[in-house]
């Protein structure tokens, strides 16, 4: 499989996550994300509080090389940017299908560990 970013073919697994790393860019997230359909069945579109989380996750994975399961995300955004955006509730209003696998895909990283 395979997404279209500025006329250049990026691989992706089944899954949809992309394959090599190195082929992120803000752009593949913004088409990765519109695959997905919001809760009124529209394209997803990624605001400043999904790019907040994109970033933070990019980060996470430069320091620890590992994409975060959803418990140590939570707690980790919540150190980071504040109890308010820290918790359950906000990271999956923000990513519906759940906040560690459907946040890591937008962020161009592997699957997280632990999720189906």
């Amino acid at each position: 499989m395979a997404i279209e970013v500025n006329g250049k073919s990026i691989e992706t697994d089944e899954e949809g996550y992309l394959v090599n790393l190195a082929d992120w860019s803000e752009e593949a997230a913004k088409i990765l994300a519109a695959q997905d359909k919001d809760a009124s069945d529209n394209p997803f579109e990624l605001t400043n509080n999904h790019w907040e989380v994109i970033h933070f996750l990019r980060e996470y994975y430069d320091e620890y090389q590992i994409a975060p399961a959803v418990r140590v995300l939570t707690k980790a955004i919540g150190k980071k940017l504040g109890k308010e955006k820290g918790n359950s509730k906000y990271l999956y209003e923000l990513f519906p299908y759940g906040p560690a696998k459907q946040a890591c895909r937008f962020a161009g990283l592997p699957k997280p560990t632990g999720c189906i």
